[in-house]
């Protein structure tokens, strides 16, 4: 209770940028008494409002990617508050002119703005892309894609409305391939809202060719094109790697999304997968 407004906006700034190190529970309970007492308060800079927006959108996305819907509509309100006063100062800078951009495209507002993005191609990128060509030719893929004012997706493949984003260590918090950070889960969030399904790879699963394979298989079971090239490789069963689908329509995802090669393969034969838990911290 003797947080001053910057504080408030500070602490509210980490603890989306920590992602799901911080227990979401906590961050919930944290956050409508930090809001509750941000939104009354008239004297807020520009930072603060910006800090503060952007806290609350990566909030809301991972309620949202966790199907926990109880306290969004409440933060979505201060959202819309927020999204008007950050507004109403007229941002010049490109990051807080981002946010308002992603906080008009979460509330269905009109976007005052149009963000600035750079694009960045890496080689394990091209890779995977080249390895998915191979195996399906028919394929349409398209790279660096900026959908509905978001981020650009590191692939689209356009006729199924699939993403697939290669996630490097800077997706991650301290770079552990495990846990997500803010800017991460709301990407994610803002595009399964817009009707997208997402797949995520950690960029440490394609270190070459053979670990690409379940990732393969997953991306023929969505969109039901049958291998024609030659760059497949046989998947074994002793395969245990875990494959890494943020967004799988028609059922619930375990946990984070985890699902193995083998858990897939049994589900194709009519055999319940038998799932794994994971700890997301």
């Amino acid at each position: 209770d003797q947080f001053n407004a910057q504080g408030i906006a500070n602490l509210l700034w980490a603890m989306a940028k920590l992602g799901e190190l911080v227990d979401l529970n906590v961050v919930t309970s944290t956050l409508e008494s930090l809001v509750y007492r941000i939104s009354d308060n008239p004297q807020l800079s520009q930072q603060d409002i910006s800090m503060s927006l952007w806290g609350v959108m990566v909030c809301c996305a991972r309620l949202s990617l966790f199907s926990n819907t109880n306290n969004i509509n409440v933060l979505e309100k201060n959202m819309d508050d927020l999204f008007t006063r950050l507004e109403n100062t007229f941002p010049n800078n490109e990051d807080d002119q981002s946010i308002l951009a992603l906080a008009a495209i979460w509330l269905g507002r009109t976007c005052p703005v149009v963000p600035h993005y750079q694009t960045n191609i890496s080689k394990t990128q091209v890779d995977f892309r080249d390895q998915l060509q191979s195996c399906f030719p028919s394929l349409r893929i398209e790279e660096e894609k900026s959908l509905n004012s978001l981020p650009p997706v590191d692939l689209l493949l356009p006729d199924h409305n699939i993403v697939i984003e290669v996630q490097g260590p800077s997706h991650y918090v301290g770079g552990d391939f495990n846990t997500r950070n803010g800017s991460t889960l709301l990407k994610i969030a803002l595009l399964q809202k817009a009707g997208f399904e997402v797949i995520e790879i950690p960029v440490n699963r394609l270190c070459h060719q053979d670990l690409m394979k379940p990732y393969i298989d997953q991306i023929k079971i969505r969109t039901g094109i049958p291998p024609q090239g030659h760059g497949s490789v046989p998947l074994k069963r002793s395969w245990a790697d875990a494959v890494y689908i943020t967004a799988d329509k028609g059922r619930q995802p375990s946990n984070h999304g985890y699902s193995t090669a083998e858990e897939h393969h049994e589900e194709q034969n009519g055999k319940p997968a038998k799932r794994k838990k994971t700890n997301s911290q």
